[in-house]
């Protein structure tokens, strides 16, 4: 094949027509300046574009498929043809995956312990079960059948031919041999280098070597020829991807990652309510595993409602309602012994004491005994203006409720009743529900058990401006669920400012009757350090708690922005727009593929046909909360192709959380497959495997999202179609930090003096950022592309006819020059111009 030619769209027939020769590069995506500048931009897919570049000029051939299969599969035959022009197509036969090949066959001949070169279908099916655990035996089965079928063969034996061409069939997955295709140079593996490239530029790892490259090929290669040589085959590449070295959760965050000598008040920490509930709040049965269950899962503040019981002995259940009851001191035990094994860090024992003063004795001698010195006892330092760090109080079980005045010397006082439970036996309205309706009930307090309170005194919370002025740090409010958003609605900024010294728990509506949970985020934003969640009721809002509280080792404690920690700091919860100081960024997510998708639990009406379809949500502060969705994939849950991408922009990463839900599209209301919540802090950028789970949070077996991710920053110039050379030259509006006044003539004086250095050091940046994306765009690449990945992209272009160097890289300066050795291309002057800036 000597040429490309197509029918053009005026009687130029001639003109129509491409030497395959004269072709530079096959550019995949919207990446031209044509593209670009078409007022069609934002009809075309990103992921159904591509470009062929020719000739001394770079001109552009730019096409668009109808879908992104179409396009992957021009694209992987386009860049053959270029490197091995009419040899392509003896290139490919002859490169039939040799050392797949070689490691099918000797896995064939173990089986065939006869020698009789055949092996029993059923072993066949096995051997590859075995290979792909995520395949269907029945499937496995039904391809070999339909082959002998196509040969007119009966029997129950396999040949090794017939072996290797259903594995083929079965194991190889497109969207994984494109991407193979992409980076071994167009031979039938990586080689170390290869490899580098592909960790360094798209895995995003650093201080990669050739010693990393042949680590990984001799974990993943299957073949022994491929571990020998140092090479890795399609099937060791689809090993590492599907790796746990591949999962889209950084590694680095699996253990505790954070500063854990903070203040207390300067986390959030994981926290459940009615913690002794398995089901509704109304007439749930009540249970210790309640309690097991919530600290197995790394909650750190669990909630114990104490009433009198039978035989003197003290229970658990919640009052005013049906739900069953169950001993205090059996909680307890089951506390002392679950209370560590999660997390090390203090755990918080929400102690809502409804007791006679006879019955409280029995619960102090059972705490007294069971927890003896793990209970922190020790007073608070009356000079320290913050609660003691996580790391400080490790080991230590803290006990929240109500304490008596410090001068009393009986053995008894009162206090004012605290109960939750009261509220749900009468109706709720919006007045009566921002405080407890009997918040002025006076009630008896052993004061032994009033000692053992130290740091979470538990008191009424009355309005911003009185808790600023007279609230101690180890005082601790509880908010209603009603209530909290009120506040977070009406003064943002105060209930931000308030929580960086105190601790709030906010805890849910008495009238969610039936154990529903409020979304942690709205509270969270506001610096809500404790926000109760209901573990017994699986969905959205138990997906957003256990995602958040993954980002630390599980331990049950994340470090709070630190906009919303540092005492000079404003923020409001309720931003709808960019966050003074933080700088936004812009998160690229591509949805490639999905594997082995279940039928939805309980659902009949379709037999075992799946129409997968995927939602990617945005969680955080209202300024970033977004979703975006996949077409359907018809009839296909076992590796439906995607191949759809999208950007979203955050404003506040550090608040931030990313979803993915997979719902199979049904007529009657689409069904539940699974989903993955994660923190957009613990995101691995390039080419990740998203291990899905189920409604209840199980794992499910071997369903995953195979995704790209990469996060750019957002600052560059706007959208990609609007970022023309003209335009981008042009001056826009730069969003500079600003000063809030203080009203502290010192201290706004000190800082005004800083606001004429963060202007120019915007303008730096900006200026900066803007010339990196004209040189992404410049190197044929897309917003989402590193400076690796551009210059991996120039090279190709930086040898003229007889091979000898255009440009070269100067690296005796501090920071590499590119050097020109002689006449360049127009594009390429454009791309030193654009480097040099």
């Amino acid at each position: 094949m000597q040429s490309l030619r197509w029918e053009p769209t005026k009687k130029e027939s001639e003109k129509a027509k491409i030497d395959v020769k004269s072709i530079k590069e096959v550019r995949t995506g919207k990446n031209t300046d044509t593209f670009r500048t078409n007022g069609t931009y934002d009809q075309i897919s990103e992921d159904c574009a591509f470009s062929i570049i020719f000739g001394e000029n770079y001109e552009s051939l730019d096409l668009v498929a109808n879908t992104a299969d179409v396009a992957n599969i021009w694209v992987t035959g386009l860049r053959y043809l270029i490197s091995y022009g009419k040899h392509t197509l003896n290139m490919i036969e002859s490169s039939q995956n040799n050392l797949r090949s070689s490691w099918l066959s000797d896995l064939f001949d173990e089986e065939d312990v006869n020698h009789n070169r055949q092996i029993a279908i059923c072993t066949a099916v096995q051997l590859i079960k075995k290979l792909n655990p995520g395949l269907k035996n029945v499937k496995i089965e039904l391809k070999f059948k339909e082959l002998h079928k196509a040969q007119d063969k009966s029997g129950s034996h396999v040949t090794k031919d017939e072996f290797a061409e259903v594995f083929h069939d079965l194991c190889t997955r497109p969207e994984i041999y494109f991407l193979f295709v992409q980076f071994s140079s167009n031979k039938e593996f990586l080689d170390t280098k290869d490899l580098m490239i592909f960790l360094e530029a798209e895995q995003g790892m650093a201080q990669v070597s050739e010693d990393t490259s042949l680590e990984v090929i001799h974990k993943y290669e299957p073949s022994k020829e491929g571990q020998l040589k140092g090479w890795l085959s399609l099937d060791g590449f689809s090993n590492y991807l599907m790796s746990s070295e591949c999962h889209i959760f950084d590694p680095e965050h699996k253990s505790v990652c954070q500063d854990m000598n903070q203040p207390l008040s300067h986390y959030y920490i994981n926290a459940s309510h009615n913690t002794y509930l398995i089901e509704d709040q109304f007439r749930g049965p009540s249970d210790v595993t309640g309690y097991i269950r919530a600290l197995k899962m790394g909650c750190r503040c669990v909630e114990l409602d104490v009433w009198d019981g039978s035989d003197n002995e003290p229970v658990i259940y919640t009052g005013h309602t049906m739900t069953s009851q169950i001993v205090f001191h059996s909680v307890i035990d089951v506390i002392n012994k679950y209370a560590f094994v999660a997390s090390e860090f203090p755990l918080i024992l929400c102690l809502e004491n409804h007791c006679s003063v006879k019955q409280q004795k029995v619960m102090f001698q059972h705490l007294k005994k069971i927890l003896g010195d793990r209970i922190h006892i020790d007073p608070p330092k009356l000079e320290e203006c913050y609660l003691p760090s996580p790391s400080e109080l490790k080991g230590k079980i803290l006990l929240k409720g109500k304490k008596l005045d410090t001068n009393c010397t009986a053995s008894e006082g009162e206090v004012t009743d605290e109960d939750e439970g009261a509220e749900m036996s009468q109706r709720m309205s919006i007045e009566s529900a921002e405080q407890q309706t009997n918040a002025h009930k006076k009630i008896p307090l052993l004061k032994d058990l009033s000692d053992l309170v130290t740091l979470c005194k538990s008191v009424e919370f009355n309005d911003f401006p009185t808790s600023f002025q007279n609230q101690k740090p180890w005082e601790l409010c509880s908010f209603n669920e009603v209530f909290a958003t009120r506040c977070a609605c009406d003064f943002p900024g105060d209930f931000v400012n308030y929580n960086k010294k105190f601790l709030a728990r906010v805890y849910p509506s008495p009238m969610r009757i039936d154990s529903s949970n409020m979304n942690p985020q709205d509270f969270w934003k506001c610096g809500c350090q404790i926000v109760a969640m209901n573990y017994q009721t699986p969905g959205l809002m138990m997906d957003l708690n256990i995602g958040w509280f993954r980002q630390n080792g599980n331990c049950g404690y994340v470090l709070r922005p630190a906009i919303m920690r540092e005492q000079v700091s404003y923020f409001s919860a309720n931003t709808k727009d960019s966050v003074p100081g933080v700088s936004p960024q812009l998160l690229h997510i591509k949805i490639i593929s999905g594997q082995n998708f279940p039928k939805p639990k309980g659902s009949g009406a379709k037999g075992d046909v799946v129409d997968p379809y995927v939602y990617v949500e945005i969680h955080g502060i209202p300024a970033d909360c977004a979703e975006q969705r996949t077409k359907t994939v018809h009839q296909n849950g076992d590796n439906p192709l995607f191949d759809e991408s999208f950007e979203f922009q955050i404003n506040l990463p550090e608040l931030t959380m990313v979803r993915f839900v997979v719902l199979d599209d049904d007529y009657i209301g689409d069904e539940f497959i699974g989903q993955y919540t994660i923190p957009f802090e613990c995101l691995q950028p390039g080419f990740r495997h998203v291990p899905l789970q189920s409604l209840t949070g199980e794992v499910l077996p071997h369903t995953l999202l195979f995704v790209h991710v990469a996060m750019t920053n957002r600052r560059g110039g706007g959208k990609p179609h609007k970022r023309g050379l003209s335009v981008r030259k042009g001056k826009r509006s730069r969003e500079y930090t600003s000063m809030r006044v203080l009203q502290i003539k010192d201290v706004d004086e000190v800082f005004k003096t800083a606001l004429l250095p963060l202007r120019e050091a915007t303008d730096l940046r900006e200026n900066m950022q803007n010339a990196i994306v004209s040189f992404k765009e410049l190197c044929g690449l897309s917003a989402v592309a590193n400076l690796k990945q551009c210059i991996l992209a120039l090279s190709p272009r930086l040898t003229g006819p007889d091979n000898s160097p255009l440009l070269v890289f100067n690296l005796n300066d501090q920071y590499p020059n590119l050097e020109f050795q002689g006449l360049l291309p127009e594009v390429l002057k454009k791309v030193v111009t654009t480097y040099d800036m």
